[in-house]
């Protein structure tokens, strides 16, 4: 038997979905699961996220007042960000870990905790499967390491799922059976139908979510990005990683100025201002000078109706004069760095809004069923069933079995 090209394509096709597929299918299940995450989180909690404004000018408590009522509220919290919203009746929502916050009211100092407590344990769940497979503690490395194998294998077999769909003469009878959903088909007729034409319009979204998974999984992926656009890849992985503000060594004995007339002074970088945030490294205030010397403060802002959706003002201030050390936006980023982000926000479909979340979903569970009727392939070519399948239509029954996998 002759050994064609497109047998070599297919077997290491076959067996990496074989031992890839069902963690290929959590990822899949999770990652459609979590895909609205926040919209759906904010609906929930809309309820407790609002105060009442005592009246049209009533002054607001500094934003150093109110991380000083969550401490006194939670002794043992350590505050790691801050985000404020221009809406009068909206809580100062204060970070006490990744994903753990409070609200407190700028008005009256009061700590609110956070609702939508089940849905919001929900999403965690949904998170720590399709990032670690439900790996804690020091297990979470060997699943991070499985779902980034499973990633790449993912992609490899999108890639190679194209190769093998694509027909040897382009004819409506070889396309038709793997363009769109047949009705009447049962068996492995059925299986070969759904997983080609799931695959040939998922494939293109399925391999955007893989690819960009590679940058967040591997560093070497990361770095490959601004070494392709003639970049200096950055000394941390991530997009947003910037070099460090030199801030001006004060005088002897002054003190910072603290966040509050940060805040102000941001208002005024951006007028159109939709949010700002501070994070604030490690649990304790960032304008405390270090052993290594004092450290710029850069607050993150999001500007209304700005694009790229996800872009965000990063300006960073001198923690004791309150002077703008550097005011960087999205178009200051250098090439490598703007691809970068945009992956990153691909990868959830965040960059193109909704729309682009409700097709990451709707690819992710194609994904889930593709890794179904994979599996239920591979079944019948190793177990194959004695009775023949009479039901497969001429044109269907006809096609390549190599190209089903």
């Amino acid at each position: 038997m002759s050994i064609t090209f497109r047998k070599i394509i297919f077997w290491p096709h076959l067996v990496s979905g074989v031992i890839a597929g069902i963690v290929i299918g959590i990822m899949s299940l999770t990652g459609a699961a979590i895909a609205f995450e926040s919209e759906i989180v904010d609906q929930a909690d809309r309820d407790n996220r609002r105060v009442q404004v005592p009246s049209p000018d009533a002054p607001r408590l500094s934003v150093d007042e109110l991380l000083a009522r969550v401490k006194a509220a939670h002794p043992k919290a350590q505050p790691s960000g801050v985000t404020v919203y221009p809406e009068p009746d909206s809580a100062v929502l204060v970070l006490t870990g990744r994903s753990e916050g409070v609200y407190v009211n700028p008005y009256t100092g009061e700590v609110r905790e956070q609702g939508a407590k089940g849905w919001r344990s929900f999403f965690h769940v949904m998170e720590e499967w399709h990032r670690w497979l439900g790996a804690q503690g020091d297990n979470r490395p060997v699943g991070k390491a499985i779902t980034g194998v499973s990633n790449a294998a993912f992609l490899f077999l999108a890639i190679s799922g194209l190769y093998l769909w694509w027909p040897r003469k382009w004819t409506m009878k070889t396309v038709r059976p793997v363009l769109w959903f047949r009705g009447g088909l049962k068996g492995k007729a059925r299986d070969f139908n759904w997983h080609n034409t799931i695959g040939f319009w998922a494939l293109p979204v399925i391999i955007v979510l893989t690819a960009s998974g590679m940058i967040i999984s591997y560093r070497w992926a990361s770095n490959l990005v601004f070494t392709l656009t003639g970049n200096e890849p950055p000394p941390a992985q991530g997009p947003i990683a910037s070099a460090p503000v030199k801030v001006p060594t004060p005088p002897e004995g002054a003190k910072p100025i603290g966040l509050e007339p940060l805040f102000a002074e941001a208002r005024k970088q951006v007028p159109a201002w939709e949010t700002i945030t501070v994070r604030l490294g490690g649990g304790q205030r960032p304008n405390t000078p270090q052993a290594q010397g004092p450290q710029a403060i850069t607050l993150a802002i999001r500007e209304q109706g700005g694009w790229p959706l996800f872009a965000a003002a990063q300006v960073a201030f001198d923690p004791f004069t309150g002077q703008v050390l550097r005011h960087e936006t999205f178009a200051d980023y250098n090439s490598g760095r703007k691809t970068r982000t945009w992956l990153r926000f691909l990868h959830t479909g965040e960059a193109l809004g909704w729309i682009g979340q409700l097709v990451a979903a709707i690819a992710s569970l194609g994904g889930v069923l593709l890794v179904w009727t994979g599996f239920a392939l591979s079944w019948r070519r190793f177990f194959p069933s004695r009775r023949p399948n009479v039901t497969a239509e001429p044109e269907t029954a006809s096609a390549e079995p190599e190209t089903a996998a």
